[in-house]
């Protein structure tokens, strides 16, 4: 039985499809005081696999509740697919008397689940958090699946070298193009000149690549960059679209082309699914 967060029902509707397990239903009240209650209305036959992206605190709440919810209806197992990990990027003290928040997350998904898939987390290193069998998927290939088949001679770009593994992703799903990731060169104190390394942009198809893109700063400063060396079309493409704030007018006036995500963070940017990957990596579990 595939279990939905309210914040991942298309992508859990996939994983079902992709599975072939049933959908449950789950019923939502909210008490006067603000507290969710969650019903399932059927036990599980065997294992639940819950399915839940904890995009914001309720989101994480909600996560807590349908594990012990499928625990307590019966389920022999529960698996928790987090699509995208909250708090994943505070992954470390930054300053005397912070938490870890990625632990304090990690361990309380643990409480709850023998096992833990999660898409694409920012360091890998998150995964060592869980005190339960926790395993990162691989989600950036999809992303390739919606892009034009006519790229002129096409050029796949990362922010940084900590996304070469991704961008390659996407370039070998796509079947052609060159790997390269910008540079940020300082000019002053107060001037960052960004620019590709190794390679032209002019006249060609740029596809900008990243795990996250959240207020969309860095993504919409590489646009423009791009599109300064003479870039034809750039896409903006991305496995987490959070685009937090103004993150969408942002990249639209640094002229992208189009943004592209996946349904881990459920967007209407969110044009490809992860559910194919999520699979697999459950049934390599089975």
């Amino acid at each position: 039985m595939i279990i939905p967060g309210s914040a991942s029902q298309t992508l859990a509707a996939a994983l079902a499809r992709e599975t072939g397990r049933p959908l449950a239903a789950v019923d939502r009240h909210r008490f006067p005081d603000g507290e969710l209650l969650v019903t399932l209305d059927e036990q599980p036959d065997g294992g639940a696999i819950v399915v839940a992206s904890t995009v914001s605190d309720a989101a994480f709440v909600e996560l807590l509740l349908l594990q012990d919810a499928a625990r307590e209806a019966g389920a022999t197992t529960v698996t928790t697919v987090v699509p995208y990990l909250g708090y994943a990027r505070q992954d470390r003290q930054f300053a005397s008397g912070q938490p870890i928040s990625v632990r304090a997350m990690a361990r309380a998904i643990a409480s709850g689940t023998d096992r833990v898939f999660t898409v694409d987390p920012h360091e890998r290193s998150v995964l060592d958090r869980f005190d339960v069998p926790a395993q990162a998927v691989t989600g950036a290939a999809a992303l390739a699946t919606v892009l034009p088949d006519d790229l002129t001679d096409p050029l796949f770009v990362g922010p940084d070298a900590g996304a070469r593994e991704l961008v390659r992703a996407v370039r070998d799903g796509y079947g052609a193009g060159d790997v390269s990731v910008l540079e940020k060169i300082r000019r002053s104190d107060r001037t960052v000149e960004l620019t590709v390394r190794d390679v032209s942009a002019a006249d060609r198809d740029v596809v900008l690549v990243d795990d996250i893109i959240a207020t969309g700063g860095t993504m919409s400063e590489a646009v423009a960059a791009l599109t300064a060396r003479g870039a034809d079309r750039v896409y903006a493409t991305c496995v987490h679209p959070l685009l937090a704030d103004a993150a969408y007018a942002d990249l639209s006036r640094a002229g992208v082309t189009e943004i592209v995500g996946t349904d881990t963070i459920e967007r209407p940017v969110s044009r490809t699914s992860v559910a194919p990957a999520i699979a697999e990596a459950l049934a390599g579990q089975a």
